[in-house]
């Protein structure tokens, strides 16, 4: 199959370099020049573990474009453009509804339009208005990829939603993927359905983080661990461990917006959603905890205490800063300067944190002397602290509970907190 990705960004990009790898024939479109500068000379523009070597693998079916006339030949098109948050809370579709402009005059007799940006229900009855074609169908597809993960995911997804009421086309999109998945995880909604199964399914799991941080806030006050009552909760199979690890809150592309998104949905729709807008809040508020914890042990420090802030992207496996709680908790850290690192993220980094933060070379570099080390991002790199020795009394924060508890309670001068113990 000929198929043309619009986007080439953290879910364009996986997606095109999977489906290229299945024998198909891609175009990937981007309107950015520098970008596509990038990508048309073999270089991918952001970090997701294995995606140069995937691409490396599929040149020969994959080509990059700023011409979006090149879709004509596309039996199928995906539209993976970003849908960031407005400042309402609502998602911004203009980039959506422009990509739906763009393809229009170029779209051939039979084509498949489908939807793997995240969007608003109705989303797609307004892209079928704006293409006003009878023979040309739109299909909702959300993606499911989780950054740092996204070519896992692709090819052993939990679900492939196909959102149609066209069973042709169903079973045309099933063919595209039957091959590679079992056929029980390729399953047929309504469009409105496989939109709101996205935006549900990002709500309960940013619920899942939002409650066991609120219970490690208990665990702290009663002499609990929350490592212990997580795993023990996640041994019910109702339940399940994943999505319960205490740390800073959630952040990143996806569910910030997305139960932004389902909240104003809900609202204008008259309905009350009350557990999300509780995440939310709670959420929102969980960063600025944070960082007042670091800032009271700052203050604790006699004489000026050198800070180092370890993580700044909103997860490991990737590059991506998109709301990362980590960004709001360095700026919200009242203190000059501050030493930071990341293993990917320290570039994009450096265009958002002001002149107090200082980025360093390396985990050495940036602990060297520290009087207080705070861990936001859980990058298995920052389990190099487990191996070294510090000559100065000094504080480590592990607010992702990455490191080991015993082997760093031993160690001379080291005092050790974690998330969800008593304080």
């Amino acid at each position: 199959m000929y198929i043309a990705v619009i986007g080439s960004g953290y879910v364009g990009l996986p997606t095109a370099c999977g489906l290229a790898s299945f024998g198909n024939d891609v175009v990937c479109i981007d309107t950015n020049k520098e970008k596509l500068k990038l990508l048309q000379s073999g270089i991918i523009p952001l970090y997701e573990e294995g995606l140069q070597e995937l691409y490396e693998s599929v040149k020969e079916n994959l080509k990059f474009s700023g011409d979006v006339s090149d879709i004509k030949k596309a039996e199928l098109i995906i539209l993976a453009v970003g849908t960031p948050m407005s400042d309402d809370g609502s998602a911004d579709l203009q980039y959506i509804y422009q990509a739906t402009q763009d393809i229009k005059p170029y779209l051939q007799n039979g084509a498949i339009v489908a939807t793997k940006s995240t969007v608003p229900i109705g989303t797609n009855d307004e892209i079928e208005r704006i293409i006003d074609r009878s023979d040309v169908t739109v299909v909702s597809m959300p993606e499911f990829l989780r950054e740092g993960y996204a070519l896992q995911d692709f090819f052993n997804p939990d679900r492939i939603i196909i959102g149609t009421d066209n069973i042709s086309v169903f079973n045309k999109l099933r063919n595209l993927y039957i091959q590679h998945i079992p056929s029980e995880k390729i399953i047929r909604t309504n469009r409105r359905s496989a939109e709101l199964i996205k935006y549900a399914s990002n709500a309960f799991l940013a619920t899942k983080i939002q409650f066991i941080n609120e219970i490690s806030d208990l665990c702290e006050k009663v002499d609990a661990d929350v490592a212990d009552v997580a795993a023990g909760m996640g041994l019910d199979t109702r339940i399940g461990r994943k999505f319960l690890n205490a740390g800073i809150g959630y952040g990143g592309s996806c569910f910030p917006k997305d139960t932004n998104a389902l909240e104003y949905m809900a609202n204008k729709n008259g309905v009350k959603l009350g557990i999300v807008s509780s995440t939310i809040k709670g959420n929102h508020d969980r960063r600025f905890n944070i960082a007042a914890r670091i800032n009271k042990y700052i203050s604790d420090i006699d004489g000026d205490a050198r800070v180092a802030i370890l993580g700044l992207a909103f997860k490991n496996g990737t590059d991506d800063i998109r709301y990362s709680p980590a960004i709001d908790i360095i700026q919200n850290i009242t203190h000059n300067p501050i030493y930071v690192y990341d293993p990917k993220a320290m570039n994009n980094a450096k265009n958002v944190l002001g002149a107090n933060v200082i980025f360093t070379k390396s985990l050495k570099d940036c602990v060297k002397d520290a009087d207080v080390i705070a861990i936001l991002t859980e990058w298995p790199d920052f389990k190099e602290l487990e191996n070294m020795t510090f000559d100065k009394n000094t504080v480590i924060l592990d607010y992702r509970n990455i490191l080991d508890e015993a082997i760093m309670r031993k160690k001379p001068h080291v005092t050790y907190k974690r998330i969800g113990q008593k304080i």
